[in-house]
């Protein structure tokens, strides 16, 4: 009663400040969606329990289930799979990285699962296809797919090079209908299934010198609202598709992004991947249609569905301030746009130190001159 009591107040305080906001902006349709801001608030109290690890209760329902994860052989993927490994599940290891792949498979049955390797392209609609036939092969069927190979372009959108634009749209967005596609062809035959897309703040709130991977992951999430309904209008009531929704975390996507912004890839404020990881495995048990991860991205969202142009131009102003003016130079690279490189290789691979060094660095260059 009292827990009930004291959320009834907490609903009052929103409601009032809702109401005093919307008379002090004068927005007369701001109160006509006071549920639909009550819900992203309760989100976003919500945060603690989707980047936490599973409890007892949760590995025990995961034990046993089959994962297809592509993009695993670094960053969010294998932070997912090896924790997948820990909970006893089954694991299908997708990516470039036949080495790599191995070396995780390893780390998966060491902790107590089962890997088995699919090297494979996702950009390429017949390798995502054996990746399903050999998931189902050894498996029987699939009960949560994750799509989560992805690469960036970093700098000014009329200095990268078309075809490497290109290609970024041929692995984060045609890719990930290809592997949507896969999976959803699956769930309808067997009747139940959850699918992740990795989409990012950037689906919400697009980013300066990041445009074409804003645009895929833009796509990514109309991509998944679009499955969601269909699957509502054609009675497939077991059938989920999530989006994921991180901000920037400490992976090799910054090492691996195309770069021709001058400077050292970076962002501010990133946080541990293991809160995406926790997060990704938390949705294929309570999956919604949409999880921003962690408390910048949930300030973020909220942010952008109250604020969109001001919360872009903040964003954006941050991007630049980080990207261009403060980050020592380097050379332009295509990454590993085309092909993959044997450089960044775990879940987490030290961005933050980097940063960390390079500030020293300048504070020491400017107490020089």
């Amino acid at each position: 009663m009292r827990k009930f009591t004291s959320i009834q107040k907490n609903n009052e305080v929103i409601t009032y400040l809702l109401t005093y906001t919307s008379h002090c902006l004068g927005l007369k349709s701001f109160l006509h969606n006071k549920i639909y801001f009550l819900s992203l608030l309760f989100g976003f109290l919500l945060v603690s329990c989707s980047t936490s690890r599973l409890s007892q209760s949760g590995q025990r329902k995961t034990a046993g289930k089959t994962f297809v994860i592509v993009g695993a052989s670094s960053g969010f993927g294998r932070g997912v799979a090896e924790r997948l490994g820990e909970y006893k599940a089954n694991v299908v290891l997708a990516a470039r990285r036949t080495d790599l792949l191995e070396e995780v498979a390893a780390k998966v049955r060491t902790n107590g699962g089962t890997a088995l390797v699919v090297t494979m392209d996702i950009s390429k609609p017949e390798d995502v296809q054996r990746l399903k036939d050999s998931a189902l092969k050894q498996f029987g069927d699939i009960d949560v797919w994750i799509n989560m190979a992805g690469v960036g372009a970093i700098g000014r959108f009329w200095e990268i090079p078309i075809e490497e634009q290109a290609q970024i749209v041929d692995i984060n967005l045609k890719g990930f209908i290809y592997g949507s596609h896969a999976a959803i062809n699956q769930f309808t035959k067997q009747g139940y299934g959850v699918l992740i897309n990795m989409g990012s703040i950037e689906s919400e709130n697009p980013l300066a010198y990041h445009a074409s991977y804003a645009a895929t992951k833009g796509g990514v999430l109309n991509l998944g609202e679009a499955i969601n309904q269909e699957l509502r209008l054609n009675g497939h009531k077991n059938i989920k598709v999530v989006t994921v929704e991180p901000w920037a975390f400490d992976t090799p996507f910054w090492r691996h992004a195309a770069n021709y912004s001058g400077g050292t890839p970076r962002m501010a404020a990133m946080d541990n991947p293991d809160k995406v990881v926790n997060a990704v495995i938390w949705s294929s048990l309570h999956p919604r249609k949409e999880l921003a991860v962690a408390t910048k991205a949930k300030l973020t969202r909220f942010s952008h569905h109250l604020f969109p142009h001001t919360t872009e131009r903040m964003s954006a102003n941050i991007v630049h301030k980080y990207q261009i003016k403060t980050a020592p130079p380097t050379p332009p690279t295509s990454g590993s746009v085309f092909k993959p490189m044997e450089s960044g290789r775990g879940v987490d691979d030290g961005v933050r130190a980097r940063m960390k060094v390079e500030k020293k660095q300048l504070k020491m260059q400017k107490k020089q001159k």
